[in-house]
């Protein structure tokens, strides 16, 4: 009896042992991330809040500004409020009538400025609007006021003559009388100006334009573009750089406009109650 029980617990035994499989455990990854201190760079524990070693507290550090930057972002805050000041703020007129007068003035300008913008630059439409009998003065003034530059320089003085005038206008509004609404309207006959001379440039190859003296540059030695563009070599590029004079003029009159617009919209607040 003894003996089958023995050989029973062998026979269990051997059964045992011939099913056992081997098997694995999948531990999970307990690594904590680390991170640096952003002021001493030491290594700190992941989702920790303040520094282990110099004790800062992460969410409310700092990194030190150099002196360079703070100089250059002191400079450019200090150029934004002289620009605001010069450009906006001081104008403090409040008077409704003069409101009424500015208003007039702008819409005759973006009526106006409207129709040089959208009319093409072959059309000589700004040679052939009133404008340009205004322009015509300080053009031929500016050619008497560079001729102790040399021919070149005289040469170019007319168109810069009738670009600097306007431009010495705005300069006037703004320091002299401070009146930025006057300043903006300069600035739109500064645009005008470099417009009326882009048909000018766009003719320096064919010469078909009339000039002053009822003749065109063809019956004549050229004209002043003409002769410029081929002192520089740049006749060639007569048709780009008119398209670049004409596009500029189309920019600062859009300039003109949004600078009037805010004047005249603060203008308007100064006389609500």
């Amino acid at each position: 009896m003894r003996t089958s029980y023995s050989a029973l617990d062998q026979s269990r035994d051997f059964l045992v042992r011939s099913h056992t499989q081997p098997y694995s455990v999948c531990v999970a990854s307990t690594i904590i991330p680390m991170i640096l201190c952003p002021k001493c760079q030491a290594d700190q524990p992941g989702g920790a809040t303040e520094c282990v070693k110099c004790g800062i507290i992460f969410a409310k550090y700092r990194p030190p500004v150099s002196p360079q930057r703070k100089q250059v972002s002191r400079d450019r805050s200090r150029w934004v409020f002289l620009a605001k000041e010069w450009l906006v703020d001081s104008d403090t007129s409040t008077d409704s009538l003069t409101f009424a007068g500015r208003v007039a003035v702008f819409l005759l300008l973006l009526g106006w400025g409207r129709a040089f913008i959208f009319t093409p630059l072959e059309t000589n439409y700004t040679g052939e609007s009133f404008l340009h009998l205004i322009n015509l003065p300080f053009h031929e003034a500016g050619h008497l006021l560079f001729i102790p530059l040399g021919r070149f320089m005289t040469i170019l003085g007319g168109s810069l003559g009738q670009i600097l005038m306007p431009l010495i206008c705005l300069a006037t509004f703004l320091i002299k009388t401070r009146d930025p609404f006057g300043a903006s309207v300069a600035l739109w006959w500064t645009a005008e100006s470099f417009m009326d001379i882009a048909p000018y440039i766009n003719d320096a190859r064919a010469m078909d334009l009339m000039l002053l003296g009822g003749v065109t540059g063809k019956e004549t030695d050229g004209h002043d573009w003409n002769n410029i563009l081929t002192m520089l070599g740049w006749l060639e590029y007569d048709h780009r750089l008119a398209y670049l004079a004409y596009n500029l003029g189309i920019l600062l009159m859009l300039a003109s406009f949004a600078w009037g617009g805010l004047l005249l919209l603060k203008h308007y607040r100064r006389l609500s109650p």
